[in-house]
């Protein structure tokens, strides 16, 4: 049986899941419109940066040694999702597409792994 602290985890984990995994259904059916898009906006670039900083947060902030790997998990994939947006506001509108999919995959891949660490910790 799961306390309610680690099935709150474990919700927490599939709401990234699930994100993720709608970003990616959104993309691959062609239904967000690029023609508003704006990923040069002081407002992407913010959400980036502090995606990143939260990110860096996560990963320096003092845990418990039996939530290592959570905490790597969740900073990793937060430095990584920044950097992914970050360089969205720098690429050619060729790669917003594909560097959206690979923002999808890393919260697909926090979720499943953020999952597993949570029903694998005794």
């Amino acid at each position: 049986m799961l306390s309610p602290a680690r099935l709150t985890q474990l919700l927490m984990e599939f709401v990234f899941l699930l994100l993720g995994a709608l970003l990616l259904w959104l993309l691959a059916n062609g239904r967000i419109d690029f023609s508003r898009f704006d990923p040069g906006s002081k407002l992407w670039l913010g959400v980036s940066v502090a995606l990143t900083a939260w990110g860096l947060l996560a990963l320096a902030k003092p845990g418990q040694s039996w939530a290592k790997w959570q905490k790597w998990n969740r900073g990793f994939s937060l430095v990584l999702l920044g950097l992914v947006m970050l360089s969205i506001s720098h690429a050619t509108f060729d790669w917003v597409v594909r560097l959206l999919a690979v923002g999808g995959l890393i919260l697909v891949l926090r979720g499943i792994l953020g999952s597993l660490l949570i029903l694998r910790q005794r």
